[in-house]
């Protein structure tokens, strides 16, 4: 599988139905290693970067002693299944509360909210997300089995309550921490529906090569800090 291919293939907006995937017995032996080989993955980074994170759980109190340091929401995963997402925060305490004064300045067509520049996210926040480092506690979240390492990101519920039925194609496959979307040089600036298809050509495609392929351009995007 070419990823430049699959990153080119997002702005022709071709569709991607996967409502007919079948669970093959080959599927089946996929997803039962892709399993494995999570838990397994995710152990070893919670050892090794186990340092790494008391640091930045450290750092985020002092930056903003306000908050803890870690901030917890509900997403929804494989099938709309909803559970509790973790991830070191990076924004203000009460910034849920302060998206509705936000959402005019929307620069995202679609059910997603994203803006550049918001105002709601500490120093060390803007430091941590573009390192990709303010989602490690989300190990957590992959050694439960509620996320996978590659797959589609978890959406909001306020967000899934919008999809449309072609959208939702998207919570047919357990959510995971990096996919197409993830990887992409100036990721920021594709559309949501843009997102959507780079999803649904990653349900389709799924295998065990892809998988680690979008494995070494996630941890080489974290390096050059590229898709922001």
């Amino acid at each position: 599988m070419d990823l430049e291919k699959a990153l080119e293939g997002a702005s022709s907006k071709q569709s991607h139905p996967v409502s007919c995937l079948k669970m093959t017995k080959r599927r089946r032996v996929y997803l039962r290693i892709k399993r494995i080989q999570d838990a397994v993955l995710s152990v070893l980074a919670l050892v090794i970067l186990s340092p790494l994170m008391l640091l930045i759980a450290l750092a985020v109190v002092i930056d903003d002693p306000q908050g803890g340091p870690i901030f917890s929401q509900i997403r929804c995963g494989r099938d709309g299944e909803t559970f509790r997402l973790y991830k070191f925060r990076t924004m203000c305490v009460g910034a849920e509360q302060r998206l509705s004064e936000l959402l005019p300045y929307n620069e995202m067509v679609g059910p997603v909210f994203k803006i550049q520049n918001d105002p709601r996210i500490t120093r060390l926040g803007r430091f941590l997300r573009s390192t990709g480092m303010d989602e490690l506690p989300q190990l957590l979240n992959i050694l439960r089995g509620n996320m996978s390492i590659v797959g589609p990101r978890p959406p909001l519920p306020r967000e899934v309550a919008e999809y449309t039925p072609y959208q939702r194609q998207r919570l047919t496959v357990t959510p995971g921490l990096t996919c197409f979307w993830q990887v992409s040089p100036h990721r920021n600036s594709l559309s949501f529906d843009d997102w959507v298809e780079l999803d649904l050509r990653y349900i389709q495609e799924q295998s065990w090569l892809l998988d680690w392929k979008l494995t070494f351009r996630t941890v080489r995007a974290v390096l050059r800090r590229e898709g922001l």
